[in-house]
């Protein structure tokens, strides 16, 4: 016999006769942190609820939704709200040190192809004794800590807005001093001068050693020579000092021995260079305690892909975009904490 809906059901959501709160708390958890199939399986197996794939798909999709819909409503109140100078209705007091990053990663949606999911990090800086292990001993550096993230599928104003409700969560407008860090790209920065815009903005190093191996590519060949490597390495030590336009420049000048493509990369490189150097004072940064790379948001971009990008995953965007914040909930160990909020949130 099928299981039908009543409205005490409804009210005490109690679903197809058997889904105490209990166990759609389970559901949803599992299914943020593995496929429908093996959430199915761990029920059955460590809990003896016997629940098909589809049913905890079903309920995914409604809680899902449901999480979606606090998400958006702590966005809409965040922006709404002064920047700086005010404390936020229920934010933390913040910390000394807050950073903020944001990264990407692809996920594939049916009937879209390819489309990249923007993932935002908020953090706190805090020093902590690290061994450098080119000068052999150990050092006082910044370090990230307490990472919390966003995911947003779609356009760089959406996870704007998102980073910067997180941010306001967690105590961004009181903190003594922040820092804002990405890949380089136009957008990341358009956003931080319109959310984040007193903090210091930082070109994550490695993005910057990678636009600098490009051009080596294009001096040297893409073939590892001692010359090309020698080259690499006193561009890349000028570049830590603090000097961008310096590279800059060595990359221009280069670029008038060159014909045709190699010219024109070079020259886009140096631009890369010159437009960044401000963000590019990685020794000072480093001495002052600051982060000069963005390994918090590129774990968060890969633990976002380790739930959605497995083999054969194919998204629908309702799917996704209702499964995203649960998973997000979860990598911030917000989980437990929203749960009640979610389960008792009035149904539509």
């Amino acid at each position: 016999m099928g299981w039908g809906f009543f409205p005490l059901d409804e009210q005490l959501q109690v679903w197809d006769g058997h889904w105490s709160e209990g166990v759609a708390q389970q559901v949803v958890w599992l299914s943020g942190m593995v496929t429908f199939g093996e959430a199915a399986e761990i029920l059955h197996k460590v809990g003896q609820i016997e629940v098909s794939k589809s049913s905890v798909w079903r309920r995914v999709d409604h809680w899902g939704q449901v999480f979606k819909a606090v998400e958006d409503a702590e966005v809409a109140q965040a922006n709404q709200l002064p920047r700086r100078g005010k404390v936020v209705p229920g934010e933390k007091r913040g910390v000394g040190r807050m950073g903020a990053a944001i990264d990407g990663a692809m996920l594939y949606i049916r009937g879209e192809g390819w489309k990249e999911l923007k993932v935002g990090c908020v953090f706190e800086v805090e020093l902590q004794p690290t061994f450098d292990p080119e000068l052999l001993d150990w050092e006082m550096l910044g370090h990230a800590t307490h990472n919390t993230y966003v995911g947003y599928l779609g356009g760089p104003e959406g996870v704007g807005e998102k980073l910067w409700a997180e941010a306001c969560r967690r105590g961004w407008t009181q903190a003594e001093e922040t820092q804002t860090i990405g890949d380089g790209a136009v957008w990341i920065w358009n956003l931080v001068a319109q959310h984040f815009d007193d903090s210091r903005q930082v070109v994550d190093w490695y993005h910057g050693v990678e636009h600098l191996a490009q051009a080596a590519d294009y001096l040297y060949g893409e073939a590892a020579t001692p010359l090309k490597q020698r080259w690499l390495n006193e561009q890349k030590r000028t570049l830590f000092q603090g000097h961008a336009q310096t590279v800059g420049q060595t990359l221009r000048v280069k670029a008038q021995t060159r014909l045709g493509e190699a010219k024109e990369r070079l020259l886009q490189e140096a631009g890369y260079f010159d437009h960044n150097q401000r963000r590019m004072n990685y020794l000072e940064l480093r001495e002052e305690g600051w982060l000069i790379g963005s390994g918090m948001v590129e774990s968060g971009a890969k633990q976002y892909k380790d739930r959605f990008t497995g083999p054969g995953m194919r998204w629908s965007r309702r799917g996704a975009n209702h499964l995203i914040p649960i998973r997000s909930a979860i990598m911030s160990d917000r989980f437990d904490q929203l749960w009640p909020t979610v389960y008792n949130s009035p149904r539509n």
